[in-house]
């Protein structure tokens, strides 16, 4: 069955960029990473969620960081030059980003926000993404995916 693209995949096409398609089976149970991690088959330190997160006065800032950590709330508002953030009200991801909860990729929504990408991915090759829907991961190069996002490389996870 022939894989259909999603935002995501169309972008990484267009820049001509190499990436990895990796699919598993959901339900309607909202699925962790490390879950996704063990479905996909690869060490859980390779998978990164994304989390949006927006101001008072709703501007939205995209966190890649790794399934395993938690997002340092201060640490993340210093990145993106901001006093305070908190997470976008999960009703609006879709209406925002163009994505569903458990397929929200930093790749291809429908504006581009400003991302960060946590300290932590400067430490490997490659990662694991989502891929724009649930069930599908997008293996990418990490600079690639610092390139394709604009993204900054900060630390941005507890410590």
């Amino acid at each position: 069955m022939k894989q259909k693209k999603t935002n995501a995949m169309r972008m990484l096409d267009r820049s001509k960029i190499p990436y990895e398609v990796n699919t598993y089976e959901v339900s309607e149970i909202h699925m962790d990473g490390e879950s996704v991690a063990e479905k996909v088959g690869v060490d859980p330190g390779l998978v990164y969620k994304t989390l949006v997160l927006e101001n008072t006065n709703h501007a939205h800032f995209v966190f890649v960081i790794p399934v395993r950590e938690s997002l340092d709330m201060k640490a993340a508002a210093h990145a993106v030059g901001e006093k305070k953030l908190h997470l976008m009200p999960l009703d609006d991801l879709k209406k925002v980003t163009g994505y569903i909860r458990g397929g929200c990729s930093p790749i291809g929504m429908k504006r581009a926000f400003p991302t960060i990408i946590d300290q932590q991915a400067m430490d490997i090759d490659t990662l694991y993404v989502s891929g724009g829907e649930r069930g599908t991961q997008i293996k990418i190069d990490v600079r690639d995916l610092i390139n394709v996002t604009k993204a900054k490389v900060v630390e941005v996870i507890h410590k």
